[in-house]
């Protein structure tokens, strides 16, 4: 019986959210879920961000958490967005920031003559370091002689077990293509630390094709030829960007689903959309990356089918137009989630 927390966000991540739970209710009846009041409503209400007791909830009394989108523009600081995804992926080390990129109906790739067979590829990307630790500082602020540092950070550690663990996928998932993507070129010092382990894992799996690509270099060539990658892992920074374009391949970011992972701990899974504050209360959101994440959630959790089967019923909805505006339909979230569980 799966235990599962839930955080809806803010924004159209509680819309979506909620959706979501519909699909997982219908899929998986066993599953137990428990609703955690957290985010910009909280924060306004008491300046509760993110309580070290549900984190240590979150690692120790559930399989995983479903997170909504955060972020709200009363918080300007986003403070409490901050503190309860970057809090919780630091806290429980949740080291790998999985992004599929899967095409499920080629109309909606912006490539022209692209199949669904062409964009098909996962990214690794490195999740409790680089330049998003917050390391750093600023000196004479606000004054014209202002300096602003931001470090990146990047261990021997964090580095190979990122690495390891995506050509351990690959072997695992008979994929036969890794590319690991830095800019050593440019940044020396902690990048020549990726070219060094990443060889050295590399030599452990003969049977996968490792390659190497600066990540301008990679960027372009995701436009260009996506069918040319199977497997890529990345840092923090790059593995942000990259897979914005890897969501836009496959149809927006109302498709896009992601894991925050440690291996046989429990995992962070949230759609990659933000909380749409412009469009929030309207019904109108996509919860096909929500109800997509419900399904990695589940085959996280041992329970390929179920991912299998909500996979194929987003791809019946998009393939018949079931879809909402954003994608050309004319669809509520409700109606969108309403066509998936028919498909289902």
């Amino acid at each position: 019986m799966p235990t599962i927390a839930v955080v809806p966000g803010d924004g159209i991540g509680t819309e979506v959210i909620g959706e979501a739970l519909r699909v997982l209710a219908a899929i998986a009846p066993d599953a137990q879920t428990e609703v955690f009041d957290l985010g910009a409503e909280r924060y306004l209400r008491d300046g509760t961000t993110m309580p070290a007791d549900v984190v240590r909830r979150f690692g120790s009394e559930f399989d995983a958490v479903l997170l909504g989108a955060l972020g709200d523009p009363r918080v300007p600081s986003n403070v409490h967005a901050k503190d309860i995804l970057l809090g919780s992926r630091f806290q429980l080390d949740l080291y790998i920031n999985f992004r599929p990129c899967k095409l499920l109906d080629a109309r909606y790739c912006p490539l022209k003559h692209a199949t669904e067979a062409d964009v098909d590829f996962v990214v690794f990307r490195e999740n409790t370091e680089g330049l998003y630790t917050g390391v750093g500082g600023q000196f004479k602020r606000g004054t014209a002689d202002e300096v602003a540092m931001e470090q990146e950070i990047n261990t021997r550690k964090g580095v190979e077990r990122i690495i390891r663990a995506a050509y351990a996928w690959a072997r695992q998932n008979g994929k036969t293509r890794v590319c690991m993507s830095d800019k050593a070129n440019a940044m020396r010092h902690g990048h020549d630390l990726w070219q060094r382990v990443h060889k050295e894992v590399a030599a452990e799996y003969p049977e996968i094709k490792s390659s190497h690509l600066y990540v301008d270099v990679l960027a372009m060539r995701l436009v260009q030829a996506p069918q040319d990658f199977e497997v890529i892992v990345t840092n923090n920074l790059f593995g942000d960007i990259i897979t914005d374009i890897g969501a836009a391949l496959q149809g927006g970011l109302g498709l896009a689903s992601s894991g925050n992972i440690n291996p046989g701990k429990a995992a962070l899974f949230e759609p990659v959309h933000g909380s749409a504050p412009d469009i929030a209360g309207r019904g109108i959101a996509n919860p096909f990356a929500s109800i997509l994440t419900v399904g990695m959630l589940l085959a996280y959790l041992g329970r390929p089918a179920d991912e299998a089967r909500i996979q194929k019923a987003v791809q019946r909805c998009l393939k018949d137009g079931q879809v909402t505006r954003e994608l050309g339909g004319t669809l509520s979230s409700r109606e969108a989630t309403d066509a998936v569980l028919a498909a289902l």
